[in-house]
């Protein structure tokens, strides 16, 4: 049977749609609305009259709302029948965006897919409103057939097959108001070529395991990483350009030497990689030319490793065992990974699984009946209805199971409700499991009191946010290309500057900053979004090359040296560039590849940020992961004139220094402050070298700052006690 043929010859001369368990509309074109008003429900030999509630014109029909005396269910089939014997199917209609509709038909066995069972296969498929369903299924050597299913509680469907059905393709055909659909198991853990079917797939190989938590997520720095863009370039060095065996490499050089890859990654010491979306997704084909691209925003399906990156994704174990050696492979290292999830929305909501499978329930709809586009994409997630945020849960658990996840991004995480990303938080608390996500406030339609956003941060403790605050007061405006931050040469930032190296709590009260604690904060100055920091310097700053470098390494430095979560863009730490591309997410390759030539010639700059990144692990009061800790012990000395003063005090308990003073240039003059006659400091960074086990012991009682830098003076600690 063919995706979109019908029963028969569907010819309705008016329709009926059940909108709640106790309500069901007719839509009665004018032509047909004459005569007495009477309507009844059949169903078998049942005969159920229908009250009359409202009747509303519209432009082409006449809307008729009517009540029952009790609530249908969606087992049975049912018509519509009016005074003169004319019938219509009952359609299944909004009850599926009704509370009462999640409460009956909420499934919570962790069994939907396909399972391996004794002497065959079981498979199971979530689709309520389904008067029939069938399993296709297509052998390794070609040949096709169609199962019923069998439909149980919960609106699931389930079908045992008893024989080795391991590598079939397969689909589902759900038949929902009189119309087949053909659609691919949302629950599909492996897809053929190109996401054509999907694969039975119960045999995946050993699985990853996470690495030991970080203590908390403010231990952590994360490095934003594109698959592809991490090994397309030549210079690289790498055999598997583009793909994901490229991790697996190690000795990789550039052309003059350098390491780079995995070796880079290692030695420029952070703790852990984010991957851009590794799941599948559409806008490239799984053999995409170099001028074929995509950051993979385009969720086709969540639980199955994406086959652009592949070496054969032709093969659908291919693909799995490669992700995972990924994983495995950056684990041996000693770096954690963070995976990028975009449960926000998909990429075509017509052609998708959840739409086939389930018309309109999975997606947000405005007042005006129609889809709702929070998300500039045609579709908004519905993760506050059950089976949506089961799905989510469901998929999060499946990547820590099977591919050891260490934490995962949740792109346009406003979107998504408070009460899933709190169940999400739950979900990984035990194993201390990373979770950030951008916070924006959009405009979907739920409560705003719902909304998992900056707004809200209070009610998902838990959860890391994309600053933006710190963003925009340290480089300026992302969607303003000449707007100017504090390392720009905006003077009057110094008071919000010192507020966001403080992990935007709020240094004497939470009402001065926008989170709880600085395990809400990730801090940043440039993600794959928006201009790289160099190319907006570049279109917005007249100066030489020299002093952008001087103003990008201190927007880096304040990143690392800054209460929260260091979050720092690839290449970021060698001035990336995209060449003045302001979204590139489908630009060729070449637009978007790490150019590893200049990891060569700002080798300087890369010991620099790898100075800042021992001194951040080797003091835990940069680390702070309580609110009350930063009160206690930091302190603003001076935020005015382009230069900011912040003290640590009485921190010896948590590492080897007892007192430690961060001073930071925005300014293009030098600078100086006073340290505190007869004590005895150490500098730890000066100008474009910094290093934990210091540089030179400060003689007399000022801190130089060299323009447009941060200088970092520490006393040693009488117990010199490291915080591990």
């Amino acid at each position: 049977m063919e995706e979109g043929e019908q029963v028969f010859n569907i010819r309705r001369q008016y329709e009926a749609f059940m909108d709640t368990f106790k309500t069901i509309t007719l839509i009665i074109p004018h032509d047909q609305a004459g005569g007495e008003r009477e309507f009844s429900v059949v169903r078998g030999d049942t005969t159920i009259p229908l009250e009359i509630e409202e009747e509303i014109q519209l432009e082409h029909a006449m809307k008729i709302v009517t009540s029952l005396p009790g609530e249908l269910d969606l087992e049975k089939a049912c018509e519509v029948v009016d005074a003169n014997g004319i019938r219509t199917d009952l359609q299944v209609g909004a009850v599926i965006r009704t509370a009462a509709f999640d409460e009956r038909y909420y499934y919570e066995g962790e069994d939907l897919g396909v399972r391996k069972v004794e002497g065959g296969f079981r498979f199971k498929l979530w689709a309520p409103t389904s008067s029939a369903v069938k399993l296709k299924l297509i052998s390794k050597n070609g040949e096709e057939a169609e199962h019923d299913m069998t439909r149980e509680d919960k609106g699931v469907w389930t079908l045992e097959i008893q024989e080795d059905v391991e590598g079939s393709f397969y689909s589902y055909l759900t038949c929902i108001n009189l119309v087949w659909k053909e659609a691919l198991d949302p629950y599909a853990v492996a897809v053929s070529f190109n996401s054509r079917w999907g694969v039975v797939a119960t045999e995946l190989g050993p699985p990853c395991t996470s690495l030991p938590p970080v203590a908390s997520p403010v231990d952590a720095i994360i490095y934003e990483l594109h698959v592809r863009d991490f090994s397309a370039g030549s210079e690289g060095g790498m055999k598997a350009r583009g793909r994901y065996g490229a991790f697996s490499e190690r000795g990789t050089k550039t052309p003059g030497g350098y390491s780079s890859g995995v070796d880079y990654l290692k030695e420029l010491g952070i703790t852990h990689v984010e991957l851009l979306p590794v799941n599948d997704f559409g806008g490239v084909p799984d053999d995409p030319s170099d001028e074929e691209y995509n950051w993979g925003y385009n969720p086709l399906f969540f639980n199955v490793p994406e086959g652009s990156y592949s070496s054969d994704p032709g093969e659908p174990l291919v693909r799995i065992r490669e992700l995972k050696e990924v994983v495995n492979n950056l684990h041996d290292e000693g770096i954690r990974v963070i995976m990028d999830v975009v449960y926000n929305h998909v990429f075509i909501r017509e052609e998708s699984s959840f739409e086939k499978i389930v018309p309109g329930y999975f997606f947000r709809h405005g007042e005006n009946g129609l889809p709702s586009n929070g998300t500039g994409v045609g579709n908004d997630f519905a993760s506050e209805r059950l089976m949506a945020r089961k799905f989510i849960k469901d998929s999060i658990r499946f990547w820590i199971n099977e591919y050891g996840f260490d934490g995962f991004r949740f792109d346009l995480m406003g979107i998504l409700d408070v009460t899933t990303m709190n169940e999400v938080s739950d979900l990984v608390r035990d194993s201390g499991l990373i979770v950030i996500g951008e916070g924006w406030d959009l405009n979907t339609p739920i409560p705003q009191e719902e909304k998992a956003n900056l707004r809200n941060a209070r009610s998902i403790p838990d959860v890391g946010q994309f600053n933006d605050w710190f963003r925009d007061t340290v480089k300026g405006s992302t969607f303003n290309l000449h707007d100017k931050g504090f390392i720009l040469g905006h003077s009057g930032l110094e008071k919000q500057v010192a507020q966001v190296l403080s992990g935007s709590v709020g240094i004497q009260s939470r009402d001065q900053g926008i989170f709880d604690g600085p395990i809400q904060s990730v801090n940043y100055i440039e993600s794959h979004d928006n201009h790289t920091l160099w190319d907006k310097m570049k279109a917005c700053m007249h100066e030489s090359e020299e002093q952008l470098f001087k103003r990008q390494s201190l927007g880096t430095a304040m990143v690392l040296l800054s209460q929260g979560i260091p979050f720092i863009h690839a290449g970021q730490e060698f001035y990336r560039t995209k060449g003045g591309h302001e979204n590139s997410y489908n630009a060729p390759v070449r637009i978007n590849q790490l150019d590893w030539t200049r990891r060569e010639e700002h080798e300087k700059a890369i010991a620099y940020v790898r100075g800042l990144i021992d001194i951040r692990k080797a003091h835990g009061a940069f680390r702070f992961p309580e609110a009350r800790l930063i009160r206690e012990h930091v302190s603003v000395v001076s935020a005015e004139h382009q230069s900011v003063v912040i003290r640590y005090s009485e921190v010896g308990d948590y590492g080897p220094w007892s007192e430690m003073i961060l001073a930071f240039n925005g300014g293009t003059e030098p600078a100086s402050f006073a340290l505190g006659e007869g004590e005895r400091w150490r500098c730890l960074a000066k100008g474009d070298r910094a290093d934990a086990d210091g540089l030179f012991t400060i003689e007399g009682d000022q801190l130089e700052v060299a323009p447009l830098t941060v200088s970092v003076a520490v006393m040693q600690s009488i117990s010199g006690k490291l915080d591990e």
